[in-house]
């Protein structure tokens, strides 16, 4: 009965750090109400490599959306006293790198230079470190062949060293022992154990397994590792308990009286599915949906609770789809309770066609074809893929949809950005819905007939072929093209667009001082108007560049955005500040 929110990524696409706070509020309250007191939670891996399987537990490609994100889910899971009973401990993971594996898969070795670790990897936990993060969660994989949990340049050099963290370190699943089955950096589990409690690590994540602590009995007896050191980690955890209360009153969280899965969370969980919702096209306004129309139904994302929730809901793959609450619409439940004449013909699962013929029969029939695609869901390694091209089967039952000759309203359940080009151009809309959580049938349906004005933005560069995946924020000189001119950029949709029912229009752009001087901060202003017939929301982004620089410079950096909701023809004027800091690098 708990409320379940969008992904990680899916809240990033809402760039609403408020929202953010609120609904991370209600997950630790209905988690405390269970009487845990520890949330392995936020991922503050940033997401640049599209395949890696875990991308939807990240924020985005971009280090200040996900720092702005992140640190907003650290205030709300512990709010300003973690002792209180509908509060938990925030964990920082996976410290650090482990986003950006080399082949996409999960848990393999990266390869990151020591200026795009700091300016891209390291600013999320430097941020969720300034927030009062209880915990961090450590790095499975490797970054430039040192295995995470034996990384002592990063864990105590750096993040208790230069980040100033003074909280518990905590290892990843059975992650000392793969040191010797897996990394073959240690002999033994012994010399495992001894490696990364010297690097850092205070805590050895498999319960109910206690040869983590014996072997360290042995370690210290045969001073291997010293008292002191044990004496440093048991300090860290104790005082993460106390902290958290659990010495006055363990149970104190099933004793507050908070409502799992209340109207209000339940309401909070549809407005942040709705706000993640992302028009990326709507051709010759095909979208809102009459209500009258003949209406298709198709493909393997229309019917399906786990393609909406993904990984880690109420079950690690989230792919139980008899665990699901029952009330809950999927897309075709929630279009079939709006609309009289729907027809609903599955097409394809996944990676198999079942009935294209028919479903192919069935668009001619109707008005408007609704065909949802995208991915199963997945959890970790199960969800490793070597091609983000959308799986045969899918693209069969899209060619023969379009086809028919009728529009096409092209809906995107899924975690990771897979290709569309070959069917993009051909439909006359496309809806990107990530992975919007239990309410996000409803949202997806709302948005498709109008009842709500779209507002997401896309927190990742939506690439166009499988191995074009620049990020928004690359070189110039990497946008080179075969004649030589600079080309090459050419995403699908590009980082933080998003389209809206109504319209929106830029005047009056200062900066203040217009010269500024080394170290002066500078104010920026833009005045943006709804140009349009209804209400709608407008994230305004501001990025920087720098002309010349003598590391090369990123043809953009984001640095300040705000998200404003104008009535037709309201204009409003934001003023942003910038630092030293956010010309620095």
């Amino acid at each position: 009965g708990a409320t379940l929110f969008p992904q990680p990524l899916g809240m990033a696409a809402t760039w609403n750090p408020q929202l953010m706070l609120e609904t991370s509020r209600i997950a630790a309250a209905e988690t405390r109400a269970a009487d845990v007191a520890w949330n392995f939670s936020p991922v503050l891996d940033i997401g640049r490599q599209p395949l890696w399987p875990r991308l939807y537990e990240t924020f985005g490609e971009d280090p200040y959306l996900a720092t702005v994100m992140g640190a907003a889910t650290v205030r709300g899971y512990q709010g300003t006293d973690p002792s209180k009973p509908t509060a938990v401990a925030a964990t920082l993971k996976h410290y650090v790198g482990y986003s950006f594996p080399t082949s996409g898969h999960d848990r393999t070795p990266a390869l990151i230079p020591e200026i795009t670790m700091r300016e891209y990897f390291l600013p999320t936990f430097a941020a969720g470190v300034k927030a009062g993060a209880l915990s961090v969660m450590v790095n499975s994989g490797e970054v430039n062949g040192i295995p995470g949990h034996v990384n002592k340049y990063l864990l105590t050099d750096v993040l208790r060293g230069e980040l100033g963290f003074d909280g518990v370190i905590d290892s990843d699943w059975e992650d000392i022992r793969k040191l010797v089955n897996i990394h073959h950096a240690a002999a033994t589990e012994k010399e495992a154990t001894r490696l990364a409690v010297l690097a850092g690590i205070d805590m050895s994540m498999v319960p109910s397994d206690y040869s983590f602590s014996d072997l360290l009995v042995q370690l210290v007896n045969e001073r291997a590792v010293p008292t002191s050191r044990i004496d440093d980690a048991v300090t860290r955890i104790l005082t993460m308990k106390a902290r958290l209360g659990l010495f006055d009153d363990a149970r104190g969280g099933s004793k507050a009286g908070t409502q799992i899965g209340s109207a209000a969370s339940r309401a909070k969980a549809l407005e942040a599915a709705r706000e993640s919702i992302v028009l990326l096209k709507n051709a010759d306004g095909v979208l809102p949906l009459a209500r009258t129309a003949r209406l298709l139904v198709t493909g393997p994302t229309a019917d399906s609770q786990p393609s909406l929730n993904n990984g880690w809901t109420l079950t690690w793959q989230g792919d139980r789809d008899a665990a699901y609450p029952k009330d809950r619409p999927t897309v075709r439940g929630a279009i079939a309770a709006r609309a009289a004449n729907v027809t609903y013909v599955p097409g394809a699962a996944y990676d198999k066609e079942l009935d294209v013929a028919a479903a192919a029969a069935a668009a001619r029939q109707a008005d408007v074809v609704v065909l949802c695609l995208g991915e199963k869901s997945y959890a970790e390694t199960p969800g490793n893929i070597d091609d983000l091209a959308l799986p045969d089967a899918q693209l069969r039952l899209a060619r023969a949809i379009l086809a028919a000759g009728k529009p096409v309203v092209l809906v995107l359940v899924e975690g990771r950005p897979r290709i569309i080009q070959p069917i993009a151009d051909a439909a006359k809309a496309i809806v990107l819905g990530l992975n919007p959580g239990l309410e996000g049938g409803t949202a997806i349906a709302d948005v498709l007939f109008g009842d709500v004005n779209p507002g997401g933005k896309l927190p990742m560069t939506y690439p166009r072929a499988p191995n074009a995946l620049l990020t928004y924020d690359h070189k110039a000189f990497e946008e080179q093209d075969t004649s030589f001119g600079l080309t090459a950029f050419r995403p699908q949709f590009e980082f933080g667009f998003g389209l809206s029912y109504t319209t929106f229009a830029y005047s009056g752009l200062e900066v203040t001082p217009p010269s500024p001087q080394f170290g002066q901060p500078v104010g920026v202003s833009v005045t943006v108007k709804n140009t349009g017939g209804r209400a709608g929301t407008e994230v305004v982004q501001l990025f920087v560049a720098d002309r010349v620089a003598s590391v090369t410079p990123a043809v953009k950096r984001l640095k300040r955005f705000q998200k404003v909701m104008l009535a037709p023809g309201e204009s409003r004027t934001l003023e942003f500040r910038l630092t030293r800091s956010d010309f620095s690098f």
